[in-house]
């Protein structure tokens, strides 16, 4: 079952990075939860639901950032959890400023379903989480 784990995150990330709606909706539960970044800026905020998520995600994000781009490295079998490691770039809107860092996600599934979805600024912490180590 942890395999099939990893294919249901792996198609709802590119799914949702890509913009296709009707595909990640049927890969994440409509009351998923998306926990906001251990280390980062909206530490400790949650967003309920895909519209909340997407709000958080495309709207307040992007507002920061004039360029984003997320690439998945690696998707870690964790049992119920799927550890994603990411590689993030990103330039702020106006000051032009470049950031690049290696984060890490880990995302709940049950039912066959993503039902939250936690990231770190700490690709260590990611892994702690859930249970595994680097």
């Amino acid at each position: 079952m942890s395999q099939e784990n990893v294919k249901i995150v792996r198609e709802a990330f590119e799914a949702f990075l890509g913009g296709d709606h009707e595909k990640t909706a049927q890969l994440v539960d409509p009351e998923v939860e998306f926990h906001g970044t251990v280390g980062g800026l909206h530490e400790g905020q949650i967003a309920h639901g895909q519209s909340e998520i997407d709000e958080t995600f495309e709207v307040e994000d992007m507002e920061a950032w004039e360029e984003r781009r997320l690439e998945a490295e690696d998707f870690i079998d964790a049992g119920d959890n799927v550890v994603v490691l990411l590689h993030e770039y990103r330039r702020g809107r106006g000051s032009g400023v470049e950031l690049e860092t290696n984060t890490g996600v880990v995302v709940a599934v049950s039912g066959g379903r993503v039902v939250r979805i936690q990231g770190y600024m700490d690709r260590d912490a990611a892994l702690k989480a859930a249970g595994l180590s680097e």
